[in-house]
Order: C-alpha cells, then sequence, then structure tokens
C-alpha cells in the first residue's frame, strides 16, 4: 500500500541526486568549501540496499513581511508579544535549517534579521542548525545596489554564523542552488547523526521514495513585535 504521502507531496523529479556538494554564493560568508560528501556518508549511501528516499530535515524560515517568503495558509491574531513567543516557539524548535530572510531593496529588514535569529535559536540546542541569511528580490535592485547591500549583509552573516545568499524567487536566480545547499548540508549533518549512532551498523538513508518539506515560517509585521503570527 503506498503511502499517505502520495496525497500531501508532489511527484519527486529524477534529477535530486547530488553528486558533488552544491558550491557557496560567495567565499566571504560561507559555512563550508568542501567540494564533496563526507567520506562514511558516501560509503553509506554507495552501500545502501533497497528503496532510497530521502531523509526529512525541519526548515524553519523566518523574518518580516513581504520579503519574499513563501505565501502564508494560515492566519491568526495574537494578543501580545507574550503570547507570540509561546506560539513560535513550537515551530523554532528541532530546527536543522533556519533561514533568516530579508529584502535587498529595503535594508531595514535586513536590520531586523539578528532579532529573528535569535528568537529561533533560542529554542533550539547551541550549534544544532545550520544558518542562512538570503537576501531576497535581486531582480529589483541594480548590481551597484546589490554589491552595497551585500557588503552589509555579509558582515551580518559573519556576526550570526551563518550563510549568505541572494536570490530572485522571479527570475529563479540562484534559487535551485541554493535549495541544493541547504539539502546538501543538512542530509549530511542527518547522516553523520545517525552513522555515530550506528555504528558497525547498515544506516538505513530514508524511507519510501518521496522527498517530503517540512517548512514552518512565522512572520511579524515589520516594526511590530505584537502583531500577527502565521505558520505553513
Amino acid at each position: 500500500m503506498k503511502s499517505n504521502l502520495m496525497h500531501l507531496v508532489p511527484p519527486v523529479s529524477r534529477d535530486r541526486v547530488i553528486s558533488q556538494f552544491p558550491k557557496w554564493y560567495t567565499p566571504e560568508a560561507c559555512l563550508q568549501f568542501k567540494e564533496h560528501f563526507h567520506a562514511q556518508v558516501r560509503t553509506a549511501c554507495q552501500q545502501s540496499t533497497g528503496p532510497v528516499g530521502l531523509k526529512i530535515s525541519k526548515v524553519v524560515v523566518v523574518g518580516d513581511l513581504y520579503v519574499g517568503k513563501t505565501s502564508l495558509i494560515n492566519r491568526w491574531d495574537t494578543a501580545g508579544q507574550e503570547k507570540f513567543k509561546c506560539i513560535a516557539s513550537a515551530y523554532y524548535r528541532g530546527a536543522e535549517v533556519i533561514i533568516t530572510v530579508f529584502d535587498l531593496a529595503d535594508i531595514q529588514t535586513l536590520d531586523h534579521t539578528k532579532q529573528w535569529l535569535e528568537d529561533a535559536l533560542r529554542e533550539n540546542e547551541p550549534h544544532s542548525s545550520f544558518i542562512f541569511l538570503v537576501g531576497t528580490k535581486k531582480d529589483l535592485v541594480s548590481d551597484a545596489v546589490c554589491e552595497r547591500t551585500e557588503l552589509d549583509a555579509i558582515r551580518f552573516a559573519n556576526e550570526m554564523q551563518a550563510e549568505y545568499w541572494s536570490v530572485s524567487a522571479k527570475t529563479g536566480e540562484n534559487v535551485r542552488e541554493f535549495f541544493s545547499r541547504v539539502a546538501a548540508l543538512a542530509f549530511e549533518q542527518s547522516m553523520i547523526k545517525e552513522l555515530e549512532k550506528t555504528a558497525g551498523h547498515m544506516v538505513q538513508i530514508g524511507a519510501g521514495n518521496l522527498i517530503k518539506l517540512e517548512k514552518n515560517i512565522v512572520e511579524i509585521p515589520e516594526g511590530n513585535t505584537q502583531g500577527s503570527l502565521s505558520c505553513c
């Protein structure tokens, strides 16, 4: 019997294989410079038998409203900041990847990213999450403006211990490359943790033949920490 996930996720494309580690966007703000997966991870993948699927990693996307995150599927109001924090903690907790987003055309949204990251990190173990700082709407700014903004963004990324990327959802620039990078880092980390727990035993790489994305998005209107909270 096929998994009920068949009704929840789209068909998986056949080109989802990543044979080499996806390259970073800029060396000035990069989490890892390597070009290949960890040797133990490569060995485990090569020795795997039977249907192979991908592991599920929890990705949390945070940032101001209107910076280019996924459309919301549900919205409700909160009574105040304390209640918001109580609700948001459930979505932040257990994140393997934290993506903090800002608008390249609105420098103020970059200033808010540190607070978003602090809120998310508060609900996770130290050094347990990969952190990305992503500038969106690259198509809306000139090359000169983008370069100037990226200088500030790279400084922020280094302070946040994050990897920086600039993308455009409209044109697709760097989007595929970015998510391939996220997937590679998250998958490798998950595999290494499992290999450490099951030393000497065959590691099962995922289950079934589906990719499932578990994603949480939490938003507050810009400059208003007592606004609305939404997730999907």
